[in-house]
């Protein structure tokens, strides 16, 4: 992934690690500037003046708005891996690093992972009825995504901990969906407890597969139901 900076095969070596933090803490500012204001929002200009840098020294590190805009996707994505992803696969195989991998991508969004909420659904709103690279990467990187879902319902399926007549798909796709409700519902309607309420119907509906050989679910802590709509 693009991720580090296009040093100068002349370039002194000393001067590469200085290059690659002013890149990376450029990219980490583009990562919140986007999620709070749009990709096609987010230029060379705009950039510059957030971090009082000036256009030129911007320039030396992306040489146009749309590879600007991929290489802040590329950092978010790698954001998202090292925080979420990443850490879930310590989980044990099965229902745990599934249920893991869910909680943490939502509590996570919830807590600002990224300034404006989850980069990747607002990203994917954005550029849905686009057409260019930066769509193509998007689209890429959630299909990833979703590959991701799918993978871990199935490791909890060979694991014995998830009925093996479940569609795995079609599991991970309630997920994912889920997940992008809570989006609209927080940032759209204000809603506090969107990212809560969808964990909530996750962990009901993954209860509803799992074996009897499943380790038990986390239960909500007291926090958490606190936060729910009273039953009427």
């Amino acid at each position: 992934m693009p991720l580090t900076a296009r040093a100068s095969r002349s370039a002194p070596p000393a001067r590469q690690p200085r290059g690659l933090r002013t890149r990376r803490a450029i990219l980490l500012r583009a990562v919140h500037l986007a999620s709070l204001e749009g990709l096609e929002g987010l230029t060379v200009g705009r950039l510059a003046d957030d971090l009082k840098m000036s256009k030129s020294g911007l320039f030396a590190h992306f040489g146009s708005k749309e590879d600007l805009q991929l290489a802040t996707v590329e950092a978010a994505r790698q954001f998202f891996i090292d925080r979420i992803s990443r850490p879930a696969m310590s989980a044990p195989r099965g229902m745990p690093r599934l249920w893991h991998l869910i909680e943490s991508w939502l509590r996570h969004v919830e807590s600002k992972l990224f300034a404006g909420g989850c980069f990747f659904t607002a990203a994917s709103f954005e550029f849905d009825g686009r057409t260019g690279r930066v769509r193509d990467r998007i689209v890429e990187i959630m299909r990833e995504w979703m590959a991701t879902l799918d993978r871990a319902v199935v490791e909890a399926q060979k694991a014995g901990h998830i009925d093996p007549h479940t569609n795995a798909t079609l599991l991970a796709y309630e997920v994912q969906a889920l997940g992008l409700g809570a989006h609209w519902s927080c940032q759209l309607l204000d809603d506090p407890a969107a990212y809560t309420r969808a964990l909530a119907v996750i962990r009901v509906r993954l209860a509803s597969v799992a074996t009897p050989a499943s380790p038990p679910l986390p239960p909500l802590t007291p926090k958490t139901r606190s936060r729910l709509p009273a039953k009427s």
